[in-house]
């Protein structure tokens, strides 16, 4: 079950999970302005953001992360098992609510299997 999506907004778990795939913190060209990055982005080598993202520093990325309340949502492993570079910066009310949504659907799930188990 590695493949499963986590959810965070740690600043060091972020840049971890990035520089280990060689992620670099970056913005939409054209988004934003003089002290504002814009739509953030985290670039991979060899991916499609060439010409359209622009590099800033981990400082910048996590200013504006902060500010505009975001998590980032990340696969470390996909499916067959390799190195995933997944992920989706949402906003944290996002996060709550799929947090949310997972406790309700386990919760629901286990009351399930409980009353499936009492009919035998």
């Amino acid at each position: 079950m590695s493949n499963l999506t986590k959810t965070t907004h740690d600043h060091e778990e972020i840049r971890k999970w990035a520089e280990q795939r060689g992620g670099k913190p970056t913005h939409v060209k054209g988004t934003g302005g003089t002290h504002d990055p814009g739509i953030l982005r985290i670039d991979f080598p060899g991916y499609t953001g060439e010409g359209k993202l622009e590099p800033i520093s981990w400082d910048e990325f996590f200013e504006k992360f902060d500010a505009q309340g975001l998590a980032l949502i990340y696969q470390e492993k996909t499916a067959n098992g390799e190195r995933s570079n997944f992920n989706k910066i949402v906003s944290r009310e996002t996060e709550d609510e799929a947090r949310e949504k997972s406790s309700k659907s386990s919760t629901s799930s286990a009351h399930h299997a409980k009353a499936a188990s009492a009919k035998k």
